[in-house]
């Protein structure tokens, strides 16, 4: 703690009160409770008993020699108990009051202005810390894994071709097939019509001839189909 009040104790405070007050705050600040300030009262004639109050992380303290500077007297309220704070400076000094919840005021008369206002700024913080709590929490990712996705291949039963031959028609086989049914379905008409019909049927190839409608030799063929069966 000592290290702590080297920070703080820059502002003229009177060093025997000072030191009288850290000797008493050894055994009555809790764990983990740290001193934030203290102001020293100064009044304009000599002070031979100045009252303090000292701010910590958890309370304020109001410390008053009692018995001629023998024993001293200490009254502490909690920041949840604190309703506000408030600092009025004058010629010879500042006063710092604070109010409770309850509806109580004390004041600290006769201090100096540097110090009333350090003691207002860090009674001011602890104020807005209880208002405005800063939650720290711990923010977990959540990681999500993937599950492999297997593929399912099916297997296939194929046949083997040796010959691609035997599968591949070529162009003349299908040119001598279309011919062929072509035949035979020509002259299973022809052989159903009668001989006038089959008369009328080659002068019409003729007319298509003379018109260049049919080349001569498939009149030729087809002449020769109808002479068959007349």
């Amino acid at each position: 703690m000592i290290d702590n009040l080297k920070k703080i104790l820059n502002e003229d405070q009177d060093p025997k009160a000072i030191e009288k007050i850290t000797a008493k705050l050894e055994n009555l600040l809790m764990s983990n409770e740290e001193v934030g300030y203290i102001a020293v009262q100064k009044k304009p004639a000599v002070t031979i008993f100045p009252d303090s109050i000292v701010v910590t992380n958890k309370r304020i303290i109001l410390c008053k020699p009692k018995n001629l500077g023998l024993s001293m007297e200490f009254i502490d309220y909690d920041w949840d108990d604190i309703a506000g704070s408030f600092v009025k400076e004058g010629i010879l000094g500042a006063d710092f009051t604070f109010t409770t919840n309850s509806d109580l005021t004390h004041t600290v008369d006769y201090l100096p202005k540097n110090q009333a206002r350090k003691l207002y700024t860090y009674a001011k913080e602890q104020l807005d810390l209880l208002k405005n709590p800063k939650l720290t929490t711990p923010i977990v990712e959540e990681v999500k894994t993937e599950t492999p996705v297997q593929e399912v291949v099916e297997e296939m039963q194929t046949e083997e071709v040796t010959h691609f031959a035997e599968l591949m028609p070529t162009p003349n086989d299908v040119i001598r097939d279309t011919e062929v049914e072509a035949s035979i379905s020509e002259e299973k008409g022809l052989a159903q019509l009668t001989q006038d019909e089959l008369f009328a049927k080659l002068q019409n190839y003729k007319k298509l001839l003379d018109n260049g409608l049919i080349l001569q030799g498939e009149y030729d063929r087809l002449k020769s189909e109808i002479l068959k069966f007349l």
